[in-house]
Formats: C-alpha cells, sequence, structure tokens
C-alpha cells in the first residue's frame, strides 16, 4: 500500500529507471571515523549497513512470476552467496509499516515504543472522542496529531515513542555513537525529522531561521527538502559535527545513563556539505537528487528508491560515517504516480530492474571503497510482505520477464465499518483507525466488559460483505482482540489513552474504515488506487526475510529453517558488534544464523530455549496466535450472563501472568550466553513447552 509518510510532493524518477544501468557517482575516498570502536569478538567489523524495504518480497505472489528478489539478482545472490538469508522472518501486530520497521531499529515490540497501531493511532481526548495522530515522528516528538494545530495542546502529554512507564523509549543509535560511531540515516523511520512541523522547531529552537523557515506557507516543499530524511548523529569524539556548520544537540532527555553532549546534523542542507563536499549528492546514474518541484535535497519518502537511498547511503559511508541506516520504498506502486502493479506488470518489472542495477553499482562502488563483508555488518530486510488484492492477470501464464502481465481489477475493497455495523442497528459513536486490521476506540473509552463495547464485537464478528475482488460475499472480521488480548500482542502502550476498545483482524482484501452509520448507498466500494494490504495477521502478510553477511554471520545461502522475528534483528546485530543497550530486548540472538564457540551441547540447549522463547513471545508466534483465536471466540460468544466470555477471557489473563513471568526467566538465560546456566534451561524448556500446550488447547 502507498503510504505518503509526510505531505513532500513525489519525485520525478523516470530518468532514473530508464537509466537502470548508470554508474555510480558517489564523491570522494573512503574514511572511516577513527574513534569508532567495535567491541566485537571478531574485530574485522569496521562498518555496519542496515536496509529495510518497504514491502519486497522474498517469495511469489503470482506462481509464474519472479519475486522481488529473485529479480534482484545483485542482491540475492550477494546475501546468499556471502551470508545467510533466512526466510521466516515474521513482523509484529499490527503488520505495518512503522511499527514494523521500529521493532526492527529497537529489539522491542510496539508495547514498549509507542507505536504498535500504525500508521497512525488514535488517541482519547478530554471529550470522549478520539483524534488520530501519526506514528512517522521524530523520536523525541510530542504526539504529532493530524487534526489539532500545533500551537494548541491535545489533551495528553506522552512523547510519539513512549515506554510502559510513559517516559521516551531509547534511542537505537545510543550504543554505536557511546561506541565512538556516527550514525547516519537515511529515512529510516523516526530517526530524522519525519515533519517540519513540528520536528524543526524542536530541534533547531523555536526562534531559528530553520523553524521560521518550516512555518512559511510558501517554503513548504523547500523546508522538507532541507530538513527532512536524512541525519547524521555524531559521537562525543567526532570531529563530523565539530567541524560541520548547522550542529546541534542531540537530546535524549530520558535516555537511560543519560546522553549529554552529543550533536547531531539534521537534514540534507548540514548533512550534504559533509558527504558530498564536493556539491549536491548525486544519485547512482550521477543525476543531482531533488525533489518533485525541482529542489535540491531530500526528494521525500515515496522516493527513496536503490538510486537515491542508497546513494546516500554510500556517501556516508565513505566520508567516516561508518553506521548507517537505510529505508528503501516499495516496489509495487508506480514511483511516478504511486498507482498499484500487479505482479509482473511491466512498469514492476522495470522497476525490479532498475533497483537490480542500483544494488550493482552499490556493492561494486563500496567493494572499491574497501568496504566489503570482509570487514562489514551486512544486515538486509523488509518490513512485512503484502497482500496483493486484484483479479487474475492476462494472458494466462505470463510471468512479466519475458511476457508482460496486465490486469482488468486491481484495488483494495474499502469498506465502511460504521456503516456496516448501523445496518445492523449498532449506532455506538465510535471512532475507526482505518486499516487492513482497524482499531476501534468507543467514545468515554468504556470498559471491555460495557454492554456497548460487548456489542461492538459481536456484531464486528457477524458482518458480511460482498469482495468485489473475487465476486463472492465473504465474512469481514476473522479475528478480534479487546485490550486482554491485546497485552497478550504486545499492543497495549504505556499510554492509556491509546489503548483501542477493539483492534479487528480483516479479511485481507478490505481495508476497513470508520465513516457514517449510514452508508447512503453501498457500504463497500473497490478502490484501485491501493491493491498491496497489511496490518493482519496472515502468513503472506506477517512473514518476510532477512539477510545477514560479514564477519560473524554463518554462511547457510538460503535458510529455511529458522523461525525469526523482528525483535530478533537487534540482539543479533549487537551481539556480532559487541554492543549492548540500556534496556533489554524482546528478541533473541539467533544463534542459528551467526558463528559461535560455545560447547555443541550448550548452544543446543539455548538453541531450544530461543526457539521456544520466541513462539511464546512474538506476537504471530504459537502462543499469540492460538490466544488470538480463543479471543475471537470469546468476544463473538453470547452466552447467557456473558459466561463463555468471562471463561476464556480470565483464562487468557492467567496464562497472559505466566507468560509474562517465563519470558522474563528465559531471557535471563539467553542474555547469559557466556556461562549458560543448563540446569535452568531445561527446566524453563519443560515450562515453555507446557504453557504452549494449555495455549494451543484453547480451541
Amino acid at each position: 500500500m502507498w503510504y505518503v509518510r509526510n505531505f513532500s510532493a513525489l519525485v520525478a524518477v523516470a530518468a532514473v529507471v530508464a537509466a537502470a544501468g548508470g554508474t555510480a557517482s558517489a564523491s570522494g575516498g573512503t574514511t572511516t571515523g577513527a574513534g569508532c570502536v567495535l567491541n566485537s569478538a571478531n574485530p574485522a567489523i569496521q562498518h555496519v549497513i542496515y536496509l529495510q524495504f518497504d514491502n519486497t518480497h522474498f517469495t511469489r505472489d503470482n506462481p509464474n512470476v519472479p519475486s522481488d528478489l529473485e529479480q534482484m539478482p545483485n542482491l540475492l545472490h550477494f546475501i546468499t552467496g556471502n551470508g545467510s538469508l533466512v526466510t521466516h522472518e515474521h513482523t509484529p501486530l499490527i503488520s505495518h509499516t512503522a511499527n514494523d520497521i521500529v521493532t526492527a531499529e529497537t529489539g522491542v515490540y510496539g508495547d514498549k515504543h509507542g507505536m504498535p497501531i500504525a500508521n497512525s493511532y488514535n488517541y482519547y481526548t478530554p471529550g470522549g472522542a478520539s483524534n488520530a495522530a501519526g506514528s512517522f515522528a521524530y523520536w523525541t516528538d510530542p504526539i504529532v496529531d493530524f487534526t489539532t494545530p500545533n500551537s494548541a495542546p491535545v489533551g495528553d502529554g506522552t512523547p510519539t515513542m513512549v515506554t510502559p512507564s510513559g517516559a521516551n523509549a531509547p534511542a537505537p543509535w545510543v550504543p554505536y555513537t557511546r561506541a565512538g560511531c556516527d550514525f547516519g540515516t537515511v529515512a529510516a523511520a523516526n530517526t530524522e525529522l519525519e515533519n517540519t512541523v513540528p520536528d524543526v522547531a524542536n530541534v533547531f529552537g523555536a526562534n531559528s531561521p530553520q523553524a521560521a523557515e518550516a512555518a512559511d506557507p510558501n517554503q513548504q516543499n523547500k523546508a522538507t527538502s532541507d530538513f527532512e530524511g536524512l541525519a547524521v548523529h555524531c559521537a562525543v569524539t567526532s570531529s563530523t559535527c565539530a567541524h560541520t556548520t548547522g550542529a546541534v544537540a542531540d537530546r535524549l532527555p530520558s535516555e537511560p545513563h543519560g546522553y549529554s553532549g552529543f550533536k547531531a546534523l539534521y537534514g540534507n542542507k548540514f548533512v550534504q556539505p559533509f558527504i558530498s563536499p564536493s556539491g549536491p549528492v548525486r544519485d547512482l546514474s550521477g543525476n543531482v537528487i531533488t525533489d518533485g518541484n525541482g529542489n535540491v535535497g531530500f526528494p521525500g519518502y515515496n522516493a527513496m528508491i536503490g538510486a537515491n537511498a542508497l546513494s546516500y547511503t554510500l556517501d556516508m559511508q565513505t566520508h567516516g560515517v561508518p553506521v548507517t541506516y537505510t529505508y528503501l520504498t516499495d516496489l509495487h506502486e508506480s514511483w511516478q504516480t504511486g498507482n498499484p502493479f500487479g505482479p509482473g506488470e511491466a512498469g514492476y518489472v522495470q522497476q525490479a530492474r532498475a533497483e537490480n542495477a542500483a544494488f550493482g553499482t552499490f556493492f561494486g562502488d563500496l567493494a572499491a571503497h574497501g568496504i566489503t563483508t570482509a570487514n562489514t555488518l551486512f544486515v538486509i530486510t523488509a518490513d512485512e510482505g503484502d497482500h496483493f488484492v486484484g483479479g487474475p492477470p492476462s494472458p494466462t501464464g505470463c510471468d512479466g520477464v519475458h511476457v508482460a502481465c496486465t490486469y482488468n481489477r486491481i484495488g483494495e475493497v474499502d469498506a465502511n465499518l460504521n456503516g456496516l455495523l448501523g445496518a445492523q442497528g449498532v449506532t455506538t459513536p465510535t471512532d475507526v483507525s482505518a486499516d487492513s486490521a482497524p482499531a476501534l476506540y468507543a467514545h468515554n473509552q468504556p470498559g471491555r466488559t460495557d454492554p456497548a463495547v460487548r456489542t461492538l464485537a459481536r456484531t464486528s464478528a457477524t458482518l458480511t460483505a460482498p469482495d468485489l475482488a473475487t465476486g463472492r460475499t465473504t465474512p469481514l472480521v476473522q479475528f478480534m482482540a479487546d485490550p486482554v488480548e491485546e497485552r497478550l500482542l504486545h499492543l497495549v502502550t504505556g499510554d492509556p489513552k491509546r489503548t483501542p476498545s477493539l483492534v479487528l483482524f480483516g479479511n485481507d482484501d478490505f481495508w476497513i474504515t470508520g465513516g457514517s452509520t449510514s452508508c447512503g448507498g453501498s457500504c463497500v466500494n473497490e478502490n484501485p488506487s491501493e491493491a498491496w494490504n497489511h496490518g493482519d495477521v496472515q502468513p503472506q502478510i506477517t512473514t518476510t526475510w532477512l539477510g545477514l553477511a560479514g564477519p560473524g554471520v554463518a554462511h547457510h545461502g538460503v535458510d529455511n529453517s529458522t523461525w525469526s522475528d523482528h525483535t530478533d534483528i537487534r540482539p543479533t546485530m549487537l551481539a556480532l558488534l559487541g554492543l549492548h543497550d540500556d534496556y533489554t530486548s524482546d528478541g533473541r540472538v539467533l544463534l542459528e544464523d551467526t558463528t559461535t564457540h560455545l560447547p555443541a551441547a550448550q548452544r543446543d540447549r539455548l538453541l531450544q530455549l530461543g526457539r521456544l522463547y520466541t513462539q511464546l513471545n512474538a506476537a504471530v508466534g504459537t502462543f499469540g496466535t492460538a490466544t488470538l483465536r480463543a479471543s475471537t471466540v470469546a468476544l463473538a460468544s453470547a452466552s447467557p450472563t456473558d459466561r463463555d466470555y468471562t471463561t476464556i477471557e480470565n483464562t487468557l489473563q492467567r496464562l497472559g501472568t505466566e507468560r509474562d513471568a517465563l519470558v522474563a526467566a528465559i531471557r535471563t538465560v539467553l542474555t547469559n550466553t557466556d556461562h549458560p546456566n543448563v540446569a535452568a534451561a531445561d527446566d524453563l524448556n519443560a515450562q515453555a513447552q507446557h504453557l504452549l500446550t494449555q495455549a494451543l488447547g484453547l480451541g
């Protein structure tokens, strides 16, 4: 699904696509931060390159059409030839871009970073209704309300990135900068300025010339190009911020153990002179990067195609920024218009070809600067796998490569939930955070057992709608969670005003919205401008891939056996680098795909325990999916005195308490791999298996 992370105009990229075979033009020679000390067991690691795609698939969406990665052999073969490609990597819930990316960046679920409901969420306001706020926000931002003027109070003082205690979540660049390494970000969610308002004034000061530019209605596009999307968070000992104009304090007031004396560069206006001192940054075909209005600088998030995003990354890496995190935009929507492509359509194949060429140039130029898998940890993944909503391709058997596919019908099915409920006589005032997995906020935040909330759930369970993509009438909702199950799925944050009354996981052909309780005409419409759905629980959406290469990574090629989770990426990286966060990750180190020196018996025990831990803790693991099924039964039930609902919910609460305690105990063993407690591991294995059996026994 095409998501605009701000109001920036789209970049014109036709020239980039046409010049898919172009050569790199990143300027200058390689320099490395001399003060950067990575304490890895293998001291060879000098660089870290983290890349995260939006909606890019290893598996095929159409059995005849090569997958995204198959159409990018320069990337696919780089990973499989130098390391491991895990094909069963999993997302959190809801499986949505902002939540998925930030979970991978931090190693903790949305209940600990504040954004499980994404890419926007609702929060209750003093009047009893709720307002929508953006999940894409700079790390220290307050709530970024879409509807309330920036100068007005929103009635909720928690930060966007909120911990269970209500503090600002720890930032992912901190271990690197404390180790003396500059950390560069190329559109990596929430680590750079995401919005001109309020970000620019918050970072540069309300009376700064930068804030004046950002507030000027006539300079909105230029302000976006100047200040959004790019940042370098500097080490205290780094000369980068010390000798570059525009460096300002890197403020993290809630960071555990403090964070003072650090500075950062924000935006192309201040990053470009350092990473491209000879002039404006050029894409990998040699063109100056501009936005769709001709402004030189950051071109917008939807323009983070390989030719642009990888060029910024290359310039950072070759100019003294040894750690980079980079976002790459979706292949499945047109880079010019944003309209969706079906698998194998000519425009999609052309874009995949351009991305493949960009990666060939990127890896070649890195190697020419001495940045290779011999001294660099490469981590490459995708936020989620979207579900395509459309009819069959034509001609039959088209593969997109030799014979282009065309589609007579493409488009998600938009359903007005309030209208469908209203047709059943349910008119409880309810705000809907639109999604394939929508969150419902009944006005005045009634408790989960309130009759109005119970009626919402029971009626939602019965709703059917015409699936315009298939021509069949189908149940609209497949699974449901109220705050009891939401807590088990890591959906309840440290801000109680964000807790939904219900989260519905819908049929993945549908995009479920709010609206009037009386539709007037049809409550269901086809939207041809959107065709790739995510947020939901279906395996096609929640299963993605993870590529690892570099010192300490096992050479497994394609790894079809490891079951990993987005929370596992962070602890695996830090273990390879010898770094530590100020908090405990929700994930585990992927021992399967790293080289370790543990005795075989200890390693096997830790592997077994780690795998059980993941199935207990991951939102789409065995425990999460089993309890979600039970939650759905409970919420749909209508037994006398709500007996069945109460019984199941009480069981879910008990299992959740036991799960949380067991997960904490297992985490202690898994994080002490230097001296693993083998006896404790055996006992915890048995407890984990018993708890999973209980969850599966719920029905």
